[in-house]
């Protein structure tokens, strides 16, 4: 017994022994594990952008350690509560699921990673501390112009702000810069933001920001919910710039809307007006300028959500931005591109039926919807813009009647706008821009026409504008008949879109362009197409929509047969008066002096959209035409041969060399539109790399701005500048490029380029894009791997 007792408490201590040492082992090796898990977790990718392009490398992060278990409870508290925690509008929207957004990479190669840093920012004190920095030029943008360090350091959320790391580049600072002004907006003192959110691939960032911030910020209803916004008209230079609204006196209803909703809101002073038919003659609509306002536009009836009961709503449309708060033709057009590709369908079918509205109420579809536009359309784009919207909604019940009222409202404006007086030309058979009109267009700045009207005014010994009212009276007391030519021309190159250029002064309203006449062969073949397949070859135009000046009656049907010939008749004339085989391009046509002019412009690759020209004439417009207007960014809209010499005494216009526009992409906006029409020519007529190599450089020229300038986006840009595209030295300036801090609209049809352009190109492309690689590059690039 004796030894047993002293042999327990042995046993008994080994095995106690053993067992702290075995869990002593196993707390030595979890924590060993967990040691080394952390640092492998914390090694990151630094991807940065400054003046000298992209820099990759990897930073291994060994002094930060974890949180405990409680610290980390209060830091998921702090981030996930409504405050001060933030969520940027730009990729958190109600109603929507928040994806997750990979960090940047070059080429877009997967990143495999971990998760990206999240920094804890006071809000008030970084936005000072970076722009005292940053801001060298002080316009409260972080540019390529600004001359700062190119860092900040921030405090990570993971060491509750203790631990910084350093932001550097142009890029990250300046897409901190607009997180902060937005953060700010809302009031927010405190933002939890990812470093992904900072190193944004720039393709996917300009695309998001189009979807879910430009569009929302574009997007107008003429109604209650905002009419004050809606009202607002940079353009109104009265003595009493007040929210105004003309209601066509057809729509009973909506005048005892907006009666109501005035009295309702009298805070807001709007003044409605009953517009009548003598409204819409040119005496009419110049008695109208000094009290210029709002046209309506179609409403709906809905259910509200708040009352339940039945209520008028405005049918919603996308302004271009800037100081353009109206819905403008074809801006619409080419907006809707874009919308359309953005799923927002919605919004191109309203702007359609907005449209319709016009022409059935107004006789046309305006220049844009202000009284001061009244007499003036644009270039017609509804066909097309009706059967794209038609080829998304087609399972929808009321399609067919959708496009039903598209094609008929298309027909009466084809009839009552372009084939009559004054627009049409008899002996050609061509259709003109030539709006009706007196005196000076009221919508210009007064200053605009100071060197044209000044000599008149000392003439009659008047003052400025003494002489500006008196010639506006047009009551005899001002006879000058070059002056009136002058406004004549004027005002149509407005109706042309492209204003201004040297292409169209002193001439517009004697061409017939071969923009207009392709558009208009584009209504004829759209309408015949429709009326065979969708309406049986037989529509109906009904009583409120025959034109009898035509000899229509109500209820007679329209076949294709007759629209197929009006196509072929145009198409035979614009070969006759617009076709230069020996240049290899299409001209105006000058219907007065009865000869073709010899400005070169890249709206010649609209007979290419519109499916006018011969595969021969395709060809040759490749050949001999494209090297003319293709520059470092794309096309650019005219030669500079055509357009000649600059200075003072002739300043740029903004439709000539050296500028490019969107539409011009497409068909070729006269700039943006010039792209977007001429991408569509190409490609309709089988010229990929054509259409693909254009719009790399339009959507390189718009990315790299959009990096190097703190997200401009921007009405036009000079094509032939590598560096800073978007500064336009011409008369208007360049809509989009006046903010604070972040850009929140960019701009309406160079958004939609930008998205629709990225449909064009391959994804090969798309990835050179996101690394900001320019043309030249990316085909020595890919050369060099085909031939490998």
């Amino acid at each position: 017994m004796t030894l047993l007792s002293k042999v327990v408490p042995l046993v008994i201590f080994f095995a106690v022994l053993t067992v702290a040492a075995f869990i002593g082992y196993m707390v030595y090796t979890i924590a060993t594990d967990v040691a080394e898990k952390t640092s492998k977790k914390m090694e990151k990718k630094n991807i940065s952008f400054g003046k000298d392009g992209m820099k990759i490398g990897i930073k291994e992060v060994r002094n930060e350690r974890y949180v405990d278990q409680t610290q980390s409870l209060l830091v998921k508290a702090w981030n996930y509560s409504s405050w001060p925690a933030y969520k940027s509008r730009f990729w958190n929207k109600e109603n929507e699921p928040t994806q997750k957004v990979q960090a940047r990479t070059p080429f877009l190669i997967d990143d495999t990673t971990s998760e990206p840093r999240r920094f804890l920012i006071p809000v008030d004190a970084t936005l000072k501390s970076l722009l005292s920095r940053e801001d060298t030029d002080q316009n409260v943008q972080i540019t390529i112009d600004d001359t700062g360090p190119k860092v900040l350091s921030l405090g990570t959320e993971s060491s509750h702000g203790f631990k910084h790391f350093d932001i550097r580049g142009n890029y990250m600072l300046s897409n901190l810069l607009q997180e902060l002004t937005l953060a700010r907006d809302s009031d927010r003192k405190h933002i939890v933001l990812d470093e992904a959110r900072l190193n944004e691939n720039p393709v996917q960032r300009l695309s998001r920001l189009v979807r879910h911030s430009f569009w929302p910020n574009l997007t107008r209803r003429i109604d209650a919910s905002s009419i004050e916004k809606a009202g607002r008209d940079p353009k109104d230079w009265t003595d009493d710039p007040r929210p105004r609204i003309y209601i066509p006196e057809s729509c009973p209803d909506q005048i005892l809307y907006y009666e109501q909703l005035a009295r309702d809101q009298p805070l807001i002073c709007l003044d409605v007006q009953v517009l009548t038919s003598h409204d819409l003659t040119p005496e009419g609509i110049r008695d109208l300028n000094d009290k210029p306002g709002l046209l309506a536009l179609a409403m709906e009836e809905w259910t509200s959500s708040r009352t339940a009961a039945k209520e008028l709503r405005g049918l919603a449309f996308v302004v271009p931005g800037g100081r353009f708060n109206e819905m403008y033709g074809w801006d619409s057009y080419m907006e809707s591109l874009g919308l359309i590709v953005n799923e927002r369908t919605d919004l191109a079918k309203s702007m359609v039926q907005n449209f319709c509205f016009c022409i059935k109420h107004y006789g046309k579809i305006f220049n844009a919807n202000r009284t001061y536009y009244l007499g003036r359309t644009q270039p017609p784009f509804l066909t097309d813009m009706a059967l794209r919207v038609y080829d998304k909604i087609r399972h929808e019940s009321n399609a067919l009647d959708f496009l039903r009222e598209a094609m008929l409202a298309a027909i009466k404006e084809y009839y009552t706008v372009w084939m009559a007086s004054p627009r049409f030309d008899p002996l050609t058979g061509l259709s003109r821009y030539r709006p009706e009109g007196i005196g000076v267009p009221p919508e210009t700045e007064a200053s605009h026409f100071l060197h044209i009207l000044e000599p008149y005014a000392k003439k009659y010994n008047m003052e400025y504008f003494e002489f500006v009212q008196a010639y506006n009276r047009n009551d005899g007391t001002i006879t000058e008949p070059d002056l009136d030519e002058y406004f004549l021309h004027d005002r149509a190159v407005r109706e042309s879109g492209h204003d201004t250029s040297y292409r169209l002064e002193n001439v517009a309203a004697n061409l017939a362009t071969i923009d207009l006449n392709s558009l208009l062969y584009k209504y004829e073949i759209d309408i015949a197409r429709c009326i065979q397949v969708f309406f049986g070859d037989h529509l109906e135009i009904p009583a409120d929509m025959c034109v009898v000046a035509h000899g229509m009656k109500p209820n007679q049907r329209e076949t294709s047969a007759a629209w197929d010939r009006r196509a072929k008749s145009r198409r035979r004339a614009i070969d006759r008066y617009l076709w230069s085989e020996s240049k290899g391009m299409y001209f105006d046509y000058d219907t007065v002096k009865r000869e073709q002019t010899e400005y070169e412009t890249a709206t010649t690759f609209w007979a290419m959209w519109a499916g006018l020209a011969s595969p021969h004439q395709a060809a040759v417009l490749v050949v001999k035409a494209l090297p003319k207007f293709e520059e470092f960014g794309g096309l650019v809209s005219g030669t500079a041969e055509s357009r000649g010499a600059v200075g003072i005494e002739r300043p740029s216009r903004q439709w000539d060399y050296p500028y490019g526009w969107a539409p011009q992409a497409t068909l070729t906006r006269s700039l943006c539109l010039q792209q977007i029409l001429a991408w569509g020519g190409f490609l309709r007529y089988g010229f990929q790399d054509e259409a693909e190599r254009l719009a790399y450089k339009w959507l390189y020229m718009v990315t790299k701005a959009f990096v190097d300038f703190n997200g401009i986006v921007v009405e036009k840009y000079d094509v032939t500048r590598p560096i800073d595209p978007h500064k336009v030295d011409a008369e208007y300036g360049n809509q989009g490029s006046d903010f604070k801090g972040v850009a929140k609209e960019g701009f309406g049809w160079v958004n939609a380029s930008y998205v629709y352009g990225l449909t064009i190109v391959n994804s090969h492309m798309k990835r050179a894009l996101g690394t900001c690689t320019p043309w030249e590059t990316f085909r020595k690039a890919t050369a060099v791997s085909e031939g490998a």
